[in-house]
């Protein structure tokens, strides 16, 4: 389904525009699109971040790129802050979530998808904004990890996806300075206005956490 990305509601932040007066002062319309402008900083020559092909953020993960269309490019965690990990189920194989997020029509993709076999693919750098919550907010303040299977098989849950992704959180929460408790790690049933019910009843949230915070260590 095709992530909600509309703009957010007006920030609170207090920027000053010629002459000393506060944008608040310009009205709220005015305001919100000083706003959305300071957001678009990667438009300006000379703002763009490093950018290499093929560059991951996670030592070991392969790099298969998303379409433009599921994600959008930002500056994180310089813009947004990130301070949350949302976990996913594909509902599929591991091929299958490659092609969808490949797929420009398909207008959603995650940051990570991990194998069975404990393989992990990059397809969007943590810096950008992946639609994968369901929740504009949400969007910009997490990474998304989705794991191949079904939410109604748990065998597809196998030792070495639990304990790769448990690794690849570990290392997002120590970059981030996240939290590892489940308030910070949340599944996407989890996200305020999410439509989905992954990563289901059958991930076992103990065992996940415990190897997160094993491998934070």
């Amino acid at each position: 389904m095709a992530d909600d990305d509309r703009p957010e509601g007006i920030s609170r932040r207090k920027l000053l525009i010629g002459g000393g007066v506060t944008l608040g002062a310009a009205g709220a319309g005015a305001y919100a699109a000083w706003d959305a402008l300071t957001r678009q900083w990667w438009r300006v020559p000379g703002n763009h971040k490093p950018r290499r092909t093929g560059v991951v953020d996670f030592r070991g993960a392969e790099w298969v790129a998303a379409a433009e269309a599921n994600w959008r490019r930002a500056n994180r965690p310089d813009d947004y802050r990130i301070d949350r990990v949302v976990i996913h189920v594909v509902e599929g194989t591991y091929p299958v979530a490659l092609k969808v997020f490949q797929d420009p029509r398909h207008g959603a993709a995650t940051h990570y998808v991990v194998r069975k076999d404990g393989h992990i693919a990059q397809l969007i750098r943590e810096l950008d904004v992946a639609y994968h919550a369901g929740n504009r907010a949400w969007n910009d303040r997490s990474v998304g990890i989705e794991h191949e299977g079904f939410v109604s098989r748990p065998q597809d849950f196998t030792p070495d996806m639990y304990r790769a992704s448990a690794r690849l959180t570990a290392r997002i929460c120590t970059r981030y300075d996240i939290p590892i408790d489940r308030k910070h790690i949340v599944g996407h049933i989890e996200v305020p206005g999410a439509d989905h019910t992954d990563p289901g009843p059958h991930w076992d949230w103990k065992r996940y956490m415990r190897l997160v915070r094993a491998a934070a260590r």
